[in-house]
């Protein structure tokens, strides 16, 4: 079975979050996994209207 994580974060997280899921999740072996980086266009938190990083 495969598993899929969602994370969003600031742009100035992003290597740093990388890399504790590297080390998290390294083994050298076959399935480690891969890690795929994407811009989100926007945020918005419904409960309180607030929007993009204020959102994050």
């Amino acid at each position: 079975p495969k598993t899929r994580i969602e994370v969003a974060v600031k742009d100035a997280l992003v290597d740093q979050v990388v890399e504790a899921i590297i080390t998290a999740a390294k083994t050298g072996k076959v399935g480690d996994g891969k890690i795929f980086i994407t811009n989100l266009e926007r945020v918005l938190r419904i409960r309180t209207g607030e929007a993009d990083d204020q959102a994050l």
